[in-house]
């Protein structure tokens, strides 16, 4: 059988959590805060965070570099949101503010927003920069699950 735990981030407290991605509909609940884990929903990454989730992931990580005050990243907001719905537990969609961690964008280069980065097995394997339509999402990670 498959290794299924991955460990995500909390969106209450930030706190890295271990979860078990085949028990994602069980809703899974924070050990810190105890509030509800929602795998259905991007989950926020910092500098601090990103790395240790993206190596322990067994799925792919759908990551969106974006600012809270780019137009084009608040388009894609929805369509991500529908992806993190529709794959849940067997993709992890995560976002990543530019303007408040510096580290990890600078360090995969991120000159544009939204930067959406496909991470699988701790590595970059895709990558597509402006708001992308909900198909082409699609295509990236099925791309990835293959």
């Amino acid at each position: 059988m498959a290794e299924t735990r991955a460990t995500v981030a909390c969106n209450h407290c930030g706190r890295l959590n271990r979860v078990d991605l085949a028990r994602a509909a069980d809703g899974p609940r924070c050990g810190q805060c105890k509030q509800a884990i929602a795998l259905d929903h991007p989950m926020y990454l910092t500098d601090a965070s990103f790395d240790r989730v993206v190596a322990d992931s067994p799925v792919p990580v759908v990551v969106d570099f974006y600012a809270d005050w780019c137009g084009p990243c608040k388009i894609m907001a929805p369509v991500l949101d529908m992806a993190a719905r529709e794959r849940m537990g067997t993709v992890l969609v995560a976002k990543v503010d530019t303007d408040r961690n510096p580290t990890v964008s600078m360090r995969f280069n991120i000159r544009s927003i939204p930067t959406l980065v496909v991470m699988n097995g701790g590595r970059e394997t895709a990558r597509e920069m402006g708001a992308i339509p909900r198909t082409r999402l699609n295509a990236l990670i099925d791309a990835a699950l293959r």
